[in-house]
């Protein structure tokens, strides 16, 4: 069972994403009852990330990310949108997180919005 979710960002658009429950069941339980919620975005490198109001640990964490990968980041209680390189990856082509994340997701709509988030920006997380 997989559930969408939209990612609205004040002024700036709307990113759909497709969260399942099959890589880290428990956090990806916990961030659907969270829903709806507000947060405020950062950018870090080519990742969007946000606070949430989830606090869990590890769940078959993980150190690389593929493009378009949405995960939590458990010592920020963050849910994080991956579209490119971040500051500590190691080749032009990794995405790598700052710490492990739990993986839950995929951007299937609106990836190319990440680039124009800026930190600061409002962002509303809801059922899609």
């Amino acid at each position: 069972m997989s559930i969408k979710v939209k990612f609205i960002f004040e002024g700036v658009g709307i990113v759909i994403g497709e969260l399942k429950p099959d890589k880290s069941p428990k956090t990806f339980e916990l961030i659907i009852k969270s829903l709806p919620f507000e947060s405020t975005a950062y950018r870090w490198g080519d990742e969007v990330y946000f606070s949430t109001p989830v606090s869990t640990s590890e769940e078959n964490a993980v150190e690389v990310v593929d493009y378009g990968v949405i995960a939590y980041w458990p010592p920020g209680s963050a849910l994080c949108l991956f579209f490119g390189p971040t500051p500590v990856s190691r080749s032009p082509n990794e995405i790598r997180p700052y710490s492990p994340v739990n993986v839950l997701g995929k951007i299937i709509e609106g990836i190319d919005i990440l680039k124009n988030v800026r930190s600061g920006v409002k962002v509303r997380v809801e059922k899609a």
